[in-house]
């Protein structure tokens, strides 16, 4: 009976030795986690994975994790001696731009192989959490107050706080038919709803430079308030008159008194409540009429808000719907000023940038194109150009003829669509074919010197030092009184009272006269003696 016993006791101990060895030589049954993932809100450092299927009961699980430049694994706070199959790391202190190394390894009685999760960098794996929402309400509007992701010392939107746009959805409680607007501020108004209505909407985040979108955040419902005695102004404008700006609206009843405010437009991109950075038009307050007219020096370069309104003396209406206001848009743009100088059959118009007024603001850093009319002085034919240059030449005139020149600028860019008023005119003759002739051949300064000649005797050189394209194509030529040269050649003899006109010469000084010869001659015949 003992042997007996005792041979069912051997056997017992031989089949638990496999499994007892088997935990001895570490572990090799306990297996790695598998398929994890790390989760980036903001600034919240979730870690999620999968347990083995023998990693059941009392497995714990921990991480460690490594920097650049590390040669040694660190343990992961937050991160060790897990029982659930997610962790929160977000106490670890990281350079979010720099990569960071993961591995986790599960443990029990002994301890699973390490399984390194592929590294990552924190900013580029983060995503864009909900906005916080505030809301409130008028009669038919509702304000909406928006406070960026993440906390008030986020880490990870440190550098692009400023640089989030905002979107929404909104909708009537009641109704099914969602109305979508992008790029709101942080601070937004949506106007033109109904009064004692309930109305829900949601709002989300995003950073386009980075191509991070952001989540929506959870649905906020408020209710307009009743319909108020005086309603805001509307059809708010601004137009340029002269050195000032003046602001119109529309309203509906009269015997009113208003008052304007601005504030500049990036304030609105700050987080945070505005009300008490819009400032007082001193122009524009408490005027009687649905206009104010302010100087436009009282405003630097940039964009800015401008909003209404209306007051009885007893009550006082909501503001109204704020209008940007782009001083550059705004600004006059002045015609050019140029300068015509005529040739025999062309006008050459050289543009210039008109001069600034001291206090008006003038557009000049964006392209500008330019339009120019032209038409003979005894007619009203008008000739249009188009031209990006500045310098212009309007070919195949007629010679000796008057002709009239205005121009105007345009502007280029899309978002100023401008155009200035026409210049004033300015008039020129073009000059005669004839008297270029006689301007090329007895100035010496338009023939080259012998030794710069021998240097260009090609012709194609020589064409190379007149002055313009015109002087390479006319031709005159001097045929000289033949008998008259005769005479000089037999006697060589000098008559004071007989002048020898030559061409030829570069000592000539360019000043000439026959009075003898030339005194009865009419203009034709002395014409008549060159040709």
């Amino acid at each position: 009976m003992m042997v007996t016993l005792l041979g069912a006791t051997t056997l017992v101990l031989v089949t638990l030795a496999p499994w007892v060895l088997s935990a001895a030589a570490g572990g090799k049954n306990l297996k790695s986690p598998q398929k994890v993932e790390v989760d980036i809100i903001d600034d919240t450092f979730i870690l999620r994975w999968n347990r083995s299927d023998e990693s059941v009961g009392n497995v714990t699980f921990s991480f460690d994790y490594q920097k650049p430049g590390m040669d040694n694994w660190i343990k992961l706070p937050g991160c060790q001696n897990i029982t659930s199959t997610k962790c929160n790391f977000s106490s670890l202190k990281l350079n979010i731009y720099e990569e960071i190394k993961l591995r986790i390894r599960a443990e029990k009685e002994n301890t699973s192989s390490w399984y390194e999760v592929d590294s990552f960098t924190p900013f580029r794996k983060a995503q864009i959490g909900p906005p916080e929402v505030h809301l409130e309400a008028e009669d038919k509007a509702i304000v909406i107050h928006i406070s960026p992701p993440g906390t008030k010392d986020s880490v990870m939107w440190a550098l692009d706080g400023l640089s989030f746009t905002y979107s929404l959805v909104i909708w009537k409680n009641s109704s099914s038919v969602e109305e979508r607007i992008e790029n709101i501020y942080s601070r937004h108004k949506i106007y033109k709803l109904s009064p004692e209505t309930t109305y829900c909407l949601k709002v989300k985040a995003a950073l386009l430079t980075s191509r991070k979108i952001g989540v929506y955040s959870p649905v906020h419902c408020i209710k307009t308030t009743v319909e108020n005695e005086l309603p805001p102004p509307e059809n708010i404008e601004v137009i340029v008159q002269n050195q000032n700006y003046v602001l119109k609206w529309d309203y509906t009843y009269a015997n009113m008194t208003f008052q304007v405010q601005w504030l500049h437009a990036f304030l609105k991109r700050n987080p945070g409540n505005h009300l008490y950075k819009w400032k007082q038009i001193r122009e524009c307050e408490n005027v009687k009429a649905t206009q104010c007219v302010f100087p436009q020096n009282i405003f630097q370069k940039g964009i800015y808000l401008l909003r209404v309104q209306a007051s009885d003396g007893k009550n006082t209406s909501f503001w109204s719907e704020e209008i940007k206001f782009d001083t550059e848009i705004q600004a006059s743009l002045l015609p050019p000023v140029f300068n015509v100088r005529s040739l025999s059959d062309s006008l050459c118009i050289s543009i210039g940038a008109p001069q600034r007024s001291e206090n008006k603001p003038v557009i000049q850093d964006y392209p500008l194109i330019y339009e120019i009319l032209f038409w003979e002085n005894t007619s009203k034919a008008e000739r249009k150009i188009i031209e990006k240059k500045t310098d212009v030449t309007i070919p195949n005139l007629k010679p000796l003829t008057v002709y009239c020149v205005k121009a105007r600028a345009h502007s280029m860019d899309e978002k100023l669509n401008k155009s200035s008023v026409f210049s004033d005119v300015v008039c020129e003759e073009t000059k005669s074919v004839l008297l270029r002739c006689i301007n090329y051949v007895f100035f010496p300064s338009l023939k080259p010197s012998s030794n710069i000649e021998e240097y260009f005797s090609e012709q194609p050189l020589k064409n190379l030092l007149l002055l313009t394209s015109e002087e390479q194509i006319e031709k005159c030529f001097i045929i000289e009184n033949i008998s008259t040269i005769a005479t000089v050649e037999e006697t060589n003899q000098t008559d004071e009272d007989h002048k020898k006109y030559s061409s030829q010469t570069s000592q000539d000084s360019g000043n000439y006269s026959n009075e003898d010869e030339s005194e009865n001659k009419t203009s034709e015949e002395l014409q008549q003696d060159f040709i």
